[in-house]
This record gives structure tokens, sequence and C-alpha cells, in this order.
């Protein structure tokens, strides 16, 4: 017969407050252990996709979960970047898992965007790109966005216009104009992106951007750009002549 206040043989360890430790919180200690001494070197892609899980799933394996989602979606960045419905389809994944999975990257990237936005004067065409291929970088659909800038190319707002091509169909010219007129802009950014792939202006890319441009100077701002972003690339209208 066991002793007061030990263990009952078989129901594993106690945690403080009498609460059952189960058979898998021996796991998740060590787990937890090994990021808190050399954070995720050494951890599978798997095993850091678990980590997390625990945040959302306070009990039980989660393991089988982690390598379903692994299998799902191919990539951690395939997992982080898949929409709500489609994670909801993966067996053991509720509202809870979802919210967190979708959560996570986003703060990540708000902070880096954050970052740039107060780092770097938007000043050179790189410095444009870089910021871009990160605000683009968890775009599914093709969406419009634009960037505000002072005189000395330093960064105003940056503004999501819309889904939907930069054509001039689309494109709200006047919001455009409001925005600048708003953040007392010097210059302005167009940039959308071709979640084809190809980061190639269509002539619609053209006829829009000169709209814009024309509307711009009727209120003295400058239509610095027009950035169109594929993939890991991108096309500066600019440098390209096709503001002249």
């Amino acid at each position: 017969m066991s002793s007061p206040g030990s263990a009952v043989s078989g129901g594993g360890a106690e945690l403080a407050g009498g609460e059952a430790m189960g058979v898998h919180d021996g796991h998740r200690d060590r787990m937890r252990k090994r990021f808190f001494e050399n954070d995720l070197e050494g951890f599978a892609s798997h095993e850091a996709l678990e980590l997390l899980l625990y945040y959302a799933i306070p009990r039980g394996d989660v393991n089988p979960l982690a390598h379903a989602l692994m299998d799902r979606f191919g990539s951690l960045s395939g997992v982080f970047s898949a929409p709500a419905e489609l994670l909801a389809q993966v067996d053991g994944v509720g509202e809870r898992t979802a919210m967190l999975l979708r959560l996570v990257p986003q703060i990540a990237q708000k902070a880096r965007l954050g970052d740039l936005e107060r780092e770097l004067a938007l000043n050179t065409r790189e410095r444009v790109g870089d910021y871009l291929l990160e605000l683009f970088s968890r775009e599914r659909n093709e969406a419009v966005y634009q960037i505000c800038l002072d005189g000395k190319g330093k960064f105003l707002a940056c503004r999501r216009l819309g889904e939907g091509s930069a054509s001039a169909v689309n494109l709200d010219v006047r919001k455009i104009v409001q925005n600048a007129i708003l953040y007392c802009a010097s210059s302005v950014i167009l940039a959308h992106n071709h979640p084809s792939g190809v980061a190639l202006p269509s002539q619609e890319d053209h006829a829009a951007t000169l709209r814009v441009k024309a509307a711009l100077e009727s209120v003295d701002v400058r239509l610095e750009d027009h950035i169109v972003v594929a993939d890991h690339d991108f096309i500066s209208f600019s440098q390209s002549g096709f503001l002249r």
C-alpha cells in the first residue's frame, strides 16, 4: 500500500496541486529543456512544430499531428501559409490550433516589417525591393499596396488598396490621392504582385500606372515607382523606363 502523499502506481507522477502528470508530460519537459538550452538548433522541422503545438493542445501526444501537418503541407513554410480552412481539414486541428498556426508567422512578419519601416529610408530600388518582398511574402492572391514617402524617401505609411490586379478597372485612384494627402506624402510607390510567378507587367498595369501618375501630379505628389513582385523577384517601372 502506498504511503500518504505518494503517487499512485501506474498513474504517472504528480504535478503541483495534486494534478496527475500524463505519460507524455515528461517528453514535453525534455523538448522544452532542449529549446531553452539550444533554441531550435538540432530540432527537426516536425519537432519544432510539435513544440509549438504544445501551446494550443495542452495534453497528449502531438507528435503524430506535427507529422500529419508536415505531410499535408510539405514544409514548415507550407504549414504556416496554409489557410485556416485547409488546416482544419487535418484530423486533430481545432480552432485554437489553426489560430496559433496562422498567428505566429503573421506576428513575426509584422515585427520584420516594423523594423524595416523604422530603420530604412526607402530611397533605393534594393531597399524598396527588400521591403516589398517581405510585404508580399504571405499574399496568396493578387493585391495592391501604396507606400507613402516624405521628401527624403523616408517611410510614412503603407496601405493595402485591395485584392485584384492593378488595372484601371480595379485600382481606386481617388483613394491613392486621398492617402497621399492624408500622410503629406512627397512621393508614392505603387506595388502589386503576380502570384503566377512572372513579374513582367501587363498592358493593363502600364495604363493604370499612367493614370495614377497623372492623378498624383495634380496634387503635386510624384509617383516614384510602380513595383511588380513575383516569387523572389521584382520589376521596377521607373528603372525599366515605363514612367517616362
